[in-house]
């Protein structure tokens, strides 16, 4: 296909999806005057711009031209009242330390969430650490300019759930709570079998500070690390309800079962919920609650990808694979009990073509290929446990690569799923496949693609907001760029998305928001607007140079203002460490793109 620069764009309709640059539209429809127009960031080229936070100057809605930028409310370690705004706190409330005994202050902070509650507003912060964190902020707003500034910040405690694990992206519930996530839990069979510390993955190593632990020390041994670590605890949705008088109240939903959760998003029954998985080899899955604003208990469900077609990202039917209904105080009393893998399931070798001796089942996740069998009555704690092995042994799809951000656009029924990466398990006959279904069959897309997935009713499901397919929208594309070009610290290309993340949807307004966390397909990572009638993108903000873009959400309407939240997670921190040169500057940033006029 031809080469895609500037704002053109070459349009290949394939089966209802567009190709390049664009995704799929609604033919036939007028350009809206409800869309905004962000006035577009230039791609950085110079050093000066690579160290920047570039953002949209201007943007016009409804025929009205506002002037905005990027605001910061809180970097990484600022003082806001008696708090210090990403300082990691152990179970006692002592700040955890560093190897050199200095304190913690976390550069990862991933969501942040805006919350009224009453007559005040409020920020919900959660740090992607080891041992996470969320910070409470009491926020004031000036009436007349809508600009945001923190009033007071504090710790918020976990010490009732075990501590909170490397909380990623999040999402607002309906019902105005925060709806953060645990990624990347430990593999529970690993620790299990571990002989030493040497055994212990070095990732899981830093929670065990939590406890009061130095793992990194001679004298501490595996059987101190199982005592204070359990993996089960970890790898769930958590909820934070905040009162008017700035109390919060934490949950962790057991019941939504155990994956990397990038997040959960609940749609606008308040019953069904959507649960990316992040990794390779993972499952995207389901939850339908019990009853509304309540997620302690429900029925899971798994998808299985029914490929139709390899074009321009793929195209699947879905069918949703019943992984059964559990309650969280069951799972959550299995958890403290002490339950190990070893309860769960018996194991046997895999065979050199993949397969399994009778009895058990083969299975390929993010751990690799094994044969499993689940022990007589262990079906309902493996199904909260272990979800994502538990989910293949059932048959459902767990080929997925880099599965992130999830979000719903209400004005045509549709759901968005980015796919930072279409590669591994979703590549076809690759070892990622060995003794699992191979469900998925694309070609590599190194750059990614965000998916659409139309929402249904479905009686049997019991659920209006059920998914019954999933095609690719916007799709990002592979470039090599010539070593003397101001574009060749770049693999993927400049006019389009590379490695999408977090998205956020303007309701009303056409507007799908794509935020970037990509190493070496942009040097510096971007967030777009992407025009889902006529498949334009447009760049609103770039970040430094190796920082990630996380937490792009939309709030249409507080208090007559509307806000597009942005955090710039770990400048420096994930590439291009080199160009540091002052430390002050490898501090995370939460704030916003506006503010916009109230778009409700």
């Amino acid at each position: 296909m031809k080469k895609l620069f500037g704002r053109s764009l070459l349009v290949l309709f394939t089966a209802g999806v567009l190709t390049g640059q664009a995704g799929h539209v609604d033919a036939g429809q007028k350009k809206s005057s409800k869309i905004p127009e962000f006035k577009e960031v230039p791609f950085p080229v110079t050093d000066a711009d690579k160290r920047k936070i570039m953002a949209s100057e201007e943007v016009t809605v409804d025929g009205k031209t506002y002037r905005i930028g990027y605001n910061t409310i809180l970097r990484s370690g600022d003082q806001a009242g008696e708090g210090t705004f990403g300082l990691l706190m152990d179970q006692s409330g002592n700040p955890v330390l560093n190897k050199d005994g200095s304190r913690h202050i976390s550069v990862d902070n991933d969501f942040s969430s805006l919350l009224p509650v009453g007559n005040k507003l409020f920020m919900v912060s959660h740090f992607e650490s080891r041992p996470g964190a969320m910070y409470l902020t009491e926020l004031g707003q000036d009436q007349k300019t809508g600009k945001l500034k923190a009033i007071k910040t504090e710790n918020i405690d976990f010490s009732a759930v075990g501590g909170l694990w490397v909380p990623c992206a999040g999402s607002v519930t309906p019902w105005g709570t925060h709806l953060g996530s645990e990624e990347y839990p430990n593999n529970a069979r690993a620790t299990e079998a571990a002989k030493s510390m040497d055994d212990i993955e070095d990732y899981d190593k830093p929670m065990a500070r939590y406890f009061g632990l130095d793992p990194y020390a001679t004298s501490t041994t595996v059987v101190d690390f199982r005592r204070v670590f359990k993996p089960y605890r970890y790898g769930y949705p958590v909820e934070v309800a905040v009162s008017e008088d700035g109390k919060p109240t934490v949950y962790k939903h057991y019941a939504m079962g155990r994956v990397a959760v990038e997040l959960a998003y609940v749609m606008p029954d308040k019953r069904t919920v959507y649960i990316s998985d992040d990794g390779t080899n993972v499952g995207f899955f389901m939850f339908v609650a019990d009853r509304p604003e309540d997620l302690s208990s429900g029925t899971l469900y798994a998808a299985k990808w029914n490929q139709k077609h390899s074009a321009n990202g793929g195209y699947a039917d879905l069918s949703w694979i019943n992984l059964g209904h559990a309650d969280e105080d069951t799972i959550h009393k299995a958890v403290e009990s002490g339950i190990s893998f070893s309860d769960i399931f018996a194991v046997s070798e895999p065979k050199g073509n993949g397969t399994c001796e009778q009895g058990f089942t083969s299975v390929h996740t993010t751990t690799g290929l094994e044969c499993l069998q689940i022990r007589p009555g262990m079906e309902t704690i493996a199904s909260r446990l272990e979800t994502r092995r538990y989910a293949a042994m059932k048959g459902a799809t767990t080929e997925f690569r880099k599965e992130e951000g999830i979000t719903f656009d209400p004005d045509h029924k549709r759901l968005y799923v980015a796919m930072s990466q279409v590669a591994k398990g979703m590549e076809d006959g690759k070892k990622y496949d060995k003794g699992g279904p191979n469900h998925v069959r694309l070609p590599k897309n190194k750059c990614g693609v965000v998916y659409g997935l139309d929402i249904r009713p479905d009686a049997t499901i019991g659920s209006e907001y059920v998914a019954v397919n999933m095609y690719g929208v916007v799709a990002g594309t592979m470039h090599k760029y010539p070593q003397d070009s101001e574009f060749a610290n770049n693999t993927c290309d400049i006019n389009s998305i590379a490695n999408p993340d977090n998205i956020t949807y303007m309701a009303g307004r056409d507007t799908l928001i794509i935020g970037e966390d990509t190493g070496s397909g942009h040097q510096n990572d971007a967030i777009w607007a992407y025009n889902v009638k006529t498949g334009k993108l447009t760049r609103i903000q770039t970040t430094p140079y190796g920082s990630e873009t996380t937490s792009p959400y939309f709030y249409p309407n507080i208090n007559g203002h509307a806000y597009l939240m942005s955090v710039i997670q770990h400048p420096y921190g994930e590439s291009d460490e080199d160009k540091l040169r002052d430390s002050a500057e490898a501090k995370a940033y939460t704030g916003y793109i506006g503010p916009l006029p109230a778009m409700d």
